[in-house]
């Protein structure tokens, strides 16, 4: 064998196989992605055909935008009340003094059961002050005696 036969067999056989596959392999892939997209847009039409999307019916219900305060209202056992007000998370008012009859006046002007918790509050911190104030008085009228042994 000479060298271009020996060549020609090498070359030869590869050729064919590399050519036959690669135009199999076009040649194939072709014509079934043509024939899905055929037969794939002749169902999907038919498909969703029938499923329009539906019209919503408009509620006849009042759209209300709410607005959310928390309005918190603390006591100290002193009897000193603060309020501290809050607006979409942001803080607007804190620490501020509030008088106990206001907070009596406020409650009572929102709801019964509202008003009836903190009056049983407020009654607590009058008889805790009531008591407070007797002890001082006790305290006071000590003083006096003792005042008026030493001026004797």
């Amino acid at each position: 064998m000479t060298e271009e036969q020996t060549s020609t067999e090498q070359t030869a056989p590869v050729q064919p196989e590399q050519a036959p596959a690669e135009s199999t392999q076009p040649e194939s892939a072709q014509p079934e992605a043509q024939s899905q997209p055929e037969s794939a847009q002749p169902e999907a039409v038919p498909a969703e055909a029938p499923k329009k999307p539906r019209a919503r019916k408009q509620s006849t219900a009042k759209k209300t935008r709410t607005i959310e305060l928390t309005l918190t209202v603390t006591g100290t056992a002193d009897g000193e009340w603060q309020a501290d007000l809050m607006h979409a998370g942001k803080r607007i008012v804190q620490a501020l003094p509030v008088a106990a009859a206001a907070v009596s006046k406020a409650a009572a002007e929102l709801h019964q059961d509202i008003s009836n918790t903190i009056e049983s509050v407020l009654n607590e911190a009058r008889q805790q002050h009531e008591a407070k104030l007797a002890e001082l008085e006790a305290e006071v009228e000590r003083v006096r005696k003792a005042l008026a042994e030493l001026e004797s």
